[in-house]
C-alpha cells in the first residue's frame, strides 16, 4: 500500500515492522487506509438500528400491503408480485442513479435477482406448507 504513495519497499519496511508491534494500532490502520472503515460512533448506534428499522418496516409494507386492504388473497397475491417489481425497478433505478451505474441496467438487475429471490421463497414456502 506504501508504494502506491511512492515509497519503496525499503521505505515501507521500517513503517509496517513498526505497525506490527502494536496490534491495535495496525488493525485501525489497516481499517481505516485499506479498507476505507472509519471507527463507528456508538452514539448513532441507537439511530442506525431505528433507521434499518423503520427501512424493513416500510419496505415490508410494499408486498404486504395488498393483503391488508384486499379481500381475497389470490388478488392480494397478483397485486403484490405487481407492486413489488414495481418497487425493485424504481430503487434499482434510484441506486444506479447515486452510485454512478447506467440506472436502467440497474433497475433490471435489481428487478431481476429480487424478483428470483421472491420467487424462490415463495416456492420454498408452497413445498413447506
Amino acid at each position: 500500500m506504501f508504494q502506491s504513495y511512492g515509497l519503496t519497499a525499503e521505505e515501507s519496511k521500517p513503517i509496517v515492522d513498526a505497525l506490527r508491534k502494536r496490534p491495535r494500532a495496525w488493525v485501525e490502520f489497516m481499517m481505516r487506509f485499506e479498507l476505507g472503515l472509519e471507527k463507528p460512533d456508538p452514539k448513532r448506534a441507537v439511530i442506525s438500528a431505528g433507521t434499518i428499522a423503520g427501512a424493513y418496516i416500510a419496505g415490508g409494507f410494499i408486498p404486504l400491503g395488498p393483503y391488508l386492504i384486499l379481500s381475497t388473497a389470490s388478488m392480494a397475491l397478483t397485486v403484490s408480485v405487481i407492486t413489488t417489481l414495481i418497487a425493485l425497478a424504481i430503487f434499482g433505478y434510484m441506486k444506479g442513479h447515486f452510485t454512478g451505474a447506467p440506472p436502467l441496467r440497474s433497475a433490471s438487475q435489481t428487478v431481476l435477482i429480487g424478483g428470483l429471490a421472491a420467487a424462490v421463497a415463495f416456492m420454498i414456502a408452497r413445498v413447506i406448507s
